[in-house]
């Protein structure tokens, strides 16, 4: 097994079109083609994570922050960054990153801190605005389903918590072979009414193309008709944060003891309490105070996030409880995420949680 196809296993569950336009998910460094031999997971690319790495022959490192950036202009081992690169690579160490693609995705890092919380009914806070198509096609009848079950195992046809969405609707065909033509059905020459089935559904902003491909492959015809038509529906399986519902509503301190056990926070930093109770959480882990107007406009009774400045706290105004629970608290859970998934894909491979702490301390 090689590393690229760790990698498309991970970008089927959170494709880099989810990521911010900033960001810089993806191979940080290394050599995607070669064979995996071990695997260590992590939130970041430091120098104990490295060392643990070497100790233990891994060649492929997976974090969540990318150790990558800003465009780099030299590689010189007397810089510190540069040196950990130029080690890694001596040691055939790829680097990949799976960051705001991990933080956006419907069941990314957000959702995984939600259901720690005890949260039902976990929808997207802020929606990505990438569009959302509909692919119109005609099949004959005897091979709709052929060409169904190929355009859905790309993905297609998903709304909200339904998939295998889509509308067919009998009727009837006509074409002339031309000469050079190899028809399915019908001659050259002559008009051929078929019996066919107009399928039509609904194709997120990434699956366009995989859509197209598996459609020309899955369908008889040698040029089967097909139409891609942007809609004003935007794809809503995507974007910053979450929000969802605790099974029974708790007091604020209740709240508030769970977030710092549940994600082992020595303290939290919050608002001042509003002394109502804690039902509907917004979360959005790492720096998400930016979200904080759409909490509130969501309903939201708490909002969990980390790096929260001063002058933050001010903006809930007693409308919901704003909790700091940290940078690092809130996002730890990526390497565990990533082993879960890759164990779940690759039951034979070599994968490994990093057992380096957090770079923060308190005291």
């Amino acid at each position: 097994m090689k590393i690229k196809d760790v990698i498309k296993v991970i970008e089927a569950e959170m494709p880099l079109v989810y990521s911010e336009s900033w960001d810089n998910s993806g191979i940080q460094f290394g050599n995607p083609d070669n064979e995996v031999k071990k695997i260590i997971t992590a939130l970041d690319f430091n120098e104990d994570v490295l060392a643990e790495a070497i100790e233990k022959k891994a060649n492929l490192i997976i974090t969540h922050h990318p150790f990558i950036f800003n465009p780099i202009k030299k590689l010189v081992s007397t810089n510190f960054e540069s040196n950990l690169i130029i080690m890694a690579l001596k040691n055939d160490i790829t680097l990949y990153a799976a960051h705001t693609n991990f933080d956006n995705g419907k069941d990314g890092l957000n959702y995984c801190v939600g259901k720690l919380l005890g949260l039902n009914d976990i929808s997207v806070l802020d929606p990505t605005k990438m569009p959302m198509y509909n692919l119109v096609t005609y099949i004959p009848v005897d091979k709709l389903e052929q060409v169904r079950e190929a355009l859905f195992s790309v993905g297609i046809g998903k709304i909200g918590n339904y998939d295998s969405c889509s509308y067919s609707n009998v009727g009837e065909g006509t074409f002339r072979a031309l000469g050079g033509a190899n028809p399915y059905v019908g001659k050259i020459d002559e008009l051929h009414c078929e019996k066919e089935v107009r399928f039509e559904a609904v194709v997120p902003y990434h699956l366009k193309n995989k859509a197209v491909d598996a459609l020309l492959k899955a369908h008889p015809y040698e040029q089967p008709a097909y139409s891609v038509i942007e809609l004003d529906n935007r794809y809503e399986m995507a974007g910053s944060g979450v929000i969802g519902n605790l099974e029974n509503e708790l007091d604020e301190m209740e709240f508030i003891n769970i977030v710092k056990t549940v994600l082992g926070a020595k303290m939290l930093r919050t608002s001042k309490l509003t002394k109502k109770k804690i039902s509907k959480v917004a979360i959005c882990t790492g720096s998400g105070a930016f979200l904080l107007p759409k909490a509130i406009s969501a309903g939201a009774d708490a909002f969990v996030t980390g790096d929260v400045k001063y002058h933050d706290f001010y903006v809930p105004a007693n409308k919901l409880l704003l909790i700091d629970a940290g940078h690092y608290e809130t996002e730890i859970f990526a390497k565990r995420w990533f082993h879960q998934i890759l164990k779940l894909n690759f039951d034979g491979v070599d994968i490994e949680e990093t057992s380096t702490e957090t770079p923060v301390n308190y005291f």
